[in-house]
């Protein structure tokens, strides 16, 4: 069986830990008082976005982005969460601790535990269950509280890596979703055609670029 991810994974250049997350499980553990195993709740990550505040005028522009990049300042592998628009959004601290960097999970296709999904945030269209930022916590019961500070491999909540990496073809890059500063940088990646990516249209197609 596939080991999480360590939270050693995650000390390094967020763009390319982005960019190789592509594909990979996001695993919510419930407990089940009828089993020692629990129940699952796991989607294939189909969008992810990179932040590196050390180059990243999206995180240093005003006194909101400071506030939000002193949050991210903690140990490299630590869930952690920002809100925006009064919703939770699901990140991992990356780099060296102290310095502000993340990568937030913005969709994932469901593969286990729908039903459960389904109960945590009911929706008439399946596809609009996780296919964005804000809808993924929801639908995988996710109390920031108890998850924020917790390092990316615990039980509770943790991640797999890809069963194999994406090739470039499958992976399409653009601008990242609502923001100002730091709009034209290449650092938000989907798989291509995947119809759980989230409905939000970015200002442009960066696929050519390295994204690095």
């Amino acid at each position: 069986m596939t080991a999480p991810l360590p939270p050693a994974h995650f000390d390094g250049n967020p763009v390319q830990i982005a960019r190789n997350l592509l594909g990979g499980t996001l695993v919510r553990r419930l407990p089940d008082h009828e089993s020692t195993v629990g129940i699952s709740l796991m989607g294939t990550i189909v969008e992810l976005e990179a932040y590196d505040c050390p180059r990243d005028p999206a995180c240093t522009a005003g006194r909101f982005h400071a506030a939000r990049s002193a949050d991210m300042a903690i140990p490299p592998g630590t869930w952690l969460f920002w809100t925006a628009h009064g919703h939770p959004l699901l990140q991992v601290a990356c780099r060296e601790q102290g310095v502000a960097a993340s990568v937030l999970i913005r969709a994932i296709e469901p593969l286990e535990g729908l039903g459960h999904m389904l109960t945590f945030r009911p929706v008439t269209r399946e596809r609009d269950l996780t296919n964005g930022p804000a809808k993924l916590v929801y639908a995988l019961g996710l109390d920031p509280a108890r998850i924020s500070g917790r390092p990316v491999n615990a039980p509770e909540l943790h991640l797999l890596p890809p069963p194999a990496p994406l090739p470039d073809e499958m992976v399409q890059v653009t601008a990242r979703i609502g923001i100002r500063e730091g709009r034209n940088l290449p650092w938000r990646f989907t798989i291509r055609g995947n119809p759980w990516v989230s409905p939000a249209t970015p200002s442009m197609d960066l696929s050519v670029s390295s994204g690095e």
